[in-house]
């Protein structure tokens, strides 16, 4: 075979291992994805327009075990991620410990007055429930519970 179609062929060879690698780290992105906020204000302001619950979940993500358990069981799980969709707006207070994971110093400084204001404990993970307005409805942690369990023991604070 000439050299320019041997170059073709891998070429097109090539081409098409990347567009599969490329569709599948899309797909695992969109299953993945949770509509995590980060700005509590901005999530406030959110539920309080759309009169949405705002669950502010305080986890270890790179150090606590039950906040990955929760994260895997529920948290990640396309049941959840429907349901939250539609009624939750979803807060995430993390407090990693790893250098490689340290958040900005403005999330790190939000993080660390929400602790005050709602984890002045210090427990991981930590759930808060709270109303549209930013009223305290209660607050939870792991739970050994599918998700359709867990929905019905966040909307019990309601």
């Amino acid at each position: 075979m000439p050299v320019v179609v041997l170059n073709k062929l891998k070429l097109h060879r090539v081409m098409t291992k990347a567009r599969a690698t490329i569709l599948l780290f899309l797909t695992i992105i969109s299953l993945q994805a949770q509509e995590w906020n980060t700005d509590y204000k901005k999530a406030k302001e959110t539920a309080s327009a759309e009169n949405k619950t705002v669950i502010l979940v305080f986890q270890g993500s790179d150090w606590c075990a039950p906040c990955m358990k929760l994260d895997r069981e529920v948290w990640s799980t396309e049941k959840f991620k429907s349901y939250a969709k539609d009624h939750y707006v979803m807060v995430k207070a993390d407090f990693p410990r790893k250098k490689k994971n340290a958040l900005p110093i403005g999330q790190q400084e939000q993080n660390n007055s929400l602790a005050e204001m709602y984890n002045r404990e210090g427990y991981f993970p930590l759930v808060v429930v709270l109303s549209s307005k930013g009223e305290l409805k209660g607050k939870t942690g792991y739970k050994k519970l599918n998700p359709e369990a867990y929905i019905q023991h966040l909307n019990s604070f309601k």
